[in-house]
């Protein structure tokens, strides 16, 4: 009898270990069998919008903070895609997942495409309601007013040698009067008058910015790639 107990207690503890390490492999929080990609931002605004796009593909999107990771090399491309690419390859070579990485900026034609690269370290540390006032100074008295937003994602999988690049642009002009403030949105939002949308990124809902806006195209477009990558297994 005694033999007979242990031995059910052993079966039983073999289960549960096994059982637990299943799990442990292939649960990552938030669902079963799901794939991992690591988007190499803190923003948590972008997090949301690759979030909502990747996750009825079957994909669990973390941020550098749930890893508890940051980007150390200077971003000091001269383009979008340089950065881009400085902050995938940072990461990749500390953990083992694909990354997603991006670089967005505003391009302003008159201004001889200022901020651009320097979108976010323009007036760094001050809110972006006292930068979207700055560039509406700097603007002053200018008639061509054409920007555009860029976006330059990068995805990145080191171990199946896997690299490619997409690029999105969402055209139009610089408001003259504004304060700063964004509804909707965040960044330069407020200022930035979409010629898809007939009203400023700042007026948009989320649903209808991510319609047409650069990161929306790019991400469009990585998530069409990555689509592919999945069902060809990889």
């Amino acid at each position: 009898m005694g033999k007979v107990c242990f031995r059910r207690r052993f079966l039983f503890l073999a289960a549960s270990v096994f059982l637990f390490s299943f799990l442990i492999l292939n649960y990552n929080g938030t669902g079963m069998n799901k794939k991992i990609i690591v988007f190499a931002t803190s923003n948590p605004n972008k997090v949301v919008e690759v979030r909502d796009m990747l996750s009825p593909l079957g994909y669990e999107v973390l941020c550098l903070k749930d890893l508890g990771l940051e980007v150390t090399h200077p971003e000091d491309a001269e383009t979008f895609v340089g950065n881009a690419k400085i902050k995938a390859e940072d990461i990749a070579l500390k953990c083992d997942y694909p990354i997603i990485s991006d670089d967005s900026g505003l391009s302003i034609e008159a201004l001889d495409g200022f901020p651009g690269v320097h979108s976010a370290r323009f007036r760094e540390g001050h809110p972006y309601e006292e930068k979207n006032l700055a560039i509406l100074k700097r603007m002053e008295g200018k008639e061509n007013r054409k920007a555009a937003f860029h976006t330059a994602r990068v995805y990145l999988d080191k171990k199946n040698k896997i690299e490619k690049v997409f690029e999105g642009i969402a055209p139009g002009e610089i408001v003259k009067v504004s304060d700063g403030k964004a509804r909707h949105g965040f960044g330069y939002d407020p200022i930035f008058y979409s010629y898809d949308l007939k009203k400023t990124f700042g007026e948009a809902t989320r649903q209808e910015k991510d319609s047409v806006s650069h990161r929306g195209r790019a991400l469009k477009q990585t998530m069409e790639f990555i689509q592919k990558l999945g069902e060809e297994g990889k």
